[in-house]
């Protein structure tokens, strides 16, 4: 494959994350023109390694520090849902704000983002650290643990709360589960799979998913067991022993773009919905 097509592959990308720093499509897009014609003008612009989205990263943000483009409107309105995540990525300072977006939106590693930032890992991770923080100042809500292993559960209730969120209730089985979600519907879930009475954090999720949309997040050491094609589907599977930065930047995450994990209809009720 060809340079040229090996990073028009990655444009499209590169586009979201410039909307999502920028604030507008128009103003994205020509911050995301200005750094292809940086490449045209100067072929040798990128670095010569293994990792040509990293170094388009890179050169995109070199680019947005030192080209102001300003005056444009915005042709492509943002969604209620991004204008809310919009709002909230405003309130995170600069550079934990690029630092967040690469790690979450556009999933590059903590090496990568270092890379990226040409800063060390352990600011990466701290920038990363910073802006979690940030985002759930402004997004505290009332979180929900499904874990029968009691060392655990305190470990997540912990890193839950030190992150500024409330733990509603800690629940070892499905039917504690179900019954705490009843007595007030929480923000989110963190839940594992195989319960302490052999019961399931899946059939519990999804009993909880018939009555609300929330987030989910699946933390479980058999994670071939939830990829059985059957309802629910949330966006994040967390697997133990899990990290305790990577599971606060997942919460963060989950939180921060409202990634809401649906009850899918029975067979025979998806006729109705069409």
């Amino acid at each position: 494959m060809s340079v040229s097509n090996a990073i028009s592959a990655h444009v499209p990308y590169l586009r979201r994350f410039s909307r999502a720093l920028t604030g507008t499509q128009a103003g994205g897009d020509a911050y995301v023109l200005a750094t292809l014609e940086t490449l045209v003008a100067e072929p040798g612009t990128l670095e010569d390694t293994a990792d040509l989205r990293v170094d388009l990263y890179r050169l995109f943000l070199k680019v947005w520090e030192s080209t102001p483009i300003n005056g444009y409107v915005d042709e492509a309105p943002f969604s209620a849902d991004e204008k809310g995540a919009q709002r909230n990525l405003e309130a995170i300072p600069t550079e934990p704000r690029i630092a967040f977006l690469l790690s979450a939106l556009e999933n590059f590693n903590v090496e990568e983002v270092a890379h990226i930032l040409d800063c060390s890992s352990e600011a990466a991770a701290g920038l990363i650290d910073r802006a979690g923080k940030e985002i759930s100042k402004q997004i505290r809500t009332d979180v929900l643990i499904i874990e029968d292993e009691p060392l655990i559960a305190i470990d997540i209730q912990m890193l839950v709360e030190e992150l500024g969120h409330r733990v509603v209730a800690i629940a070892r089985t499905r039917d504690e589960a179900i019954a705490a979600a009843k007595s007030g519907p929480p923000g989110l879930i963190l839940a594992d799979i195989q319960l302490a009475d052999g019961s399931s954090g899946l059939d519990a999720v999804n009993q909880i998913l018939s009555n609300f949309e929330l987030p989910v997040i699946f933390i479980t050491a058999y994670p071939e067991r939830f990829l059985t094609g059957t309802p629910p589907e949330p966006a994040f599977l967390i697997t133990k022993p899990f990290g305790i930065d990577s599971l606060k930047a997942v919460i963060s995450q989950a939180l921060f773009f409202d990634r809401r994990s649906y009850r899918k209809a029975p067979p025979d009720q998806k006729a109705a919905l069409v």
